[in-house]
């Protein structure tokens, strides 16, 4: 009987035991989930544009690699820009987000809007310009990677008319037009742009169809600024050539694939991701280029482009990552023949981050 009370203290004295570690694995188990940071991402197009969406799911990725699981990260795709957006995004904030990435400018005032009702989540809004106690903006200097394609362009072309398929008429887009342009006719005077508005960042249809009528319309070089690799086939079938968007896209369009202006995420989202976890996150406006890592050019093409133009364009690759050279330096005149950067002079930040005009030499005008 003695030995029965003990071996039934003994059971009790572990269940106990067993019960209070069980507790505390489940309390460990609870302070882990907590301290793990949720991040979320608004996407405009889906991450097999092999675009501009591809690229920030792909900073995403790399993010998730460097946190570990310090982070659980999720996003919702082909999301428009307007009430839809507002929904989105909400639903993340919602849903216990800590950080969420709007990545598509027309989200801007979308972003703001939710950030206002949720002051405890932080946000950051890609390519925009309205910043809260909450939100950060972060962008990319694409300018400086489209002086490099516009060099080439400039170079290569032998009809003298390249077509450039645009989204929308912002700042990001028209100083693009403008960094391209100013390169291509100061290697040649004689070139002419032809621009066709989309009014969409990812439609592959509607893109390969700018493409096509450009092509019609006599351009030997087709130049985008929407998300998808339609354009670059469409260059390729038609004989012409081309440069990818976003990210390398050579694989899609091997014959007509001169080089791409790649949007380099990765390190940014890390950073940031970093600082949600560590608690140092503050409302920010980031603007990175080549220096920075943020813009880089895809391989150049040796099938197509010969040796001396590589050369420059490397060339010109480190004088914008040394200074030396800026996109946009005097002098320069708009449309109307006026000076808007004297001679010795570069634009400022203020002047690129809202430049809504076209430079002297652009036979179109900027959709109001």
């Amino acid at each position: 009987m003695k030995k029965q009370s003990i071996t039934l203290i003994l059971i009790a004295a572990i269940i106990i035991i067993g019960g209070a570690f069980f507790i505390t694995s489940q309390n460990e188990l609870q302070d882990t989930s907590q301290s793990q940071k949720k991040i979320g991402f608004i996407y405009i197009g889906p991450p097999g544009d092999h675009g501009w969406t591809y690229m920030h799911d792909q900073g995403r990725q790399y993010m998730e690699s460097e946190l570990g699981d310090s982070i659980s990260t999720t996003f919702i795709e082909n999301v428009p820009e307007n009430a839809d957006a507002v929904r989105a995004i909400r639903k993340l904030a919602e849903s216990g987000h800590d950080l969420i990435f709007t990545t598509s400018f027309n989200y801007m005032d979308q972003t703001l809007e939710v950030a206002k009702d949720f002051p405890d989540v932080k946000f950051e809004h890609a390519t925009g310009y309205k910043r809260a106690d909450n939100v950060s903006t972060y962008s990319s200097r694409f300018y400086e990677g489209r002086t490099i394609i516009g060099h080439i362009a400039g170079k290569m072309t032998k009809s003298n008319t390249i077509g450039y398929i645009a989204s929308f008429p912002i700042p990001e887009v028209i100083r693009g037009i403008n960094s391209f342009y100013l390169a291509a006719s100061k290697v040649n005077p004689d070139v002419n742009i032809k621009i066709i508005w989309a009014y969409t960042w990812y439609d592959p249809a509607k893109e390969a169809d700018a493409a096509n009528t450009l092509i019609n319309q006599g351009a030997d070089i087709i130049v985008q600024h929407t998300d998808t690799f339609a354009p670059c086939q469409a260059a390729e079938k038609a004989g012409v050539l081309a440069f990818g968007q976003a990210s390398n896209q050579e694989q899609f369009c091997p014959n007509a694939h001169m080089t791409a202006i790649e949007d380099v995420w990765g390190p940014y989202y890390a950073e940031r991701g970093k600082a949600i976890v560590d608690g140092s996150w503050s409302s920010i406006d980031t603007w990175g280029g080549m220096k920075e890592g943020h813009v880089v050019m895809s391989p150049y093409n040796k099938n197509i482009l010969p040796e001396d133009i590589i050369a420059e364009a490397k060339a010109m690759e480190a004088s914008i990552i040394d200074g030396s050279l800026h996109p946009f330096q005097g002098p320069i005149y708009n449309q109307a023949g006026e000076l808007v950067i004297p001679a010795g002079s570069v634009a400022d930040d203020g002047m690129l981050a809202s430049m809504m005009f076209y430079v002297e030499g652009i036979n179109d005008s900027v959709p109001q």
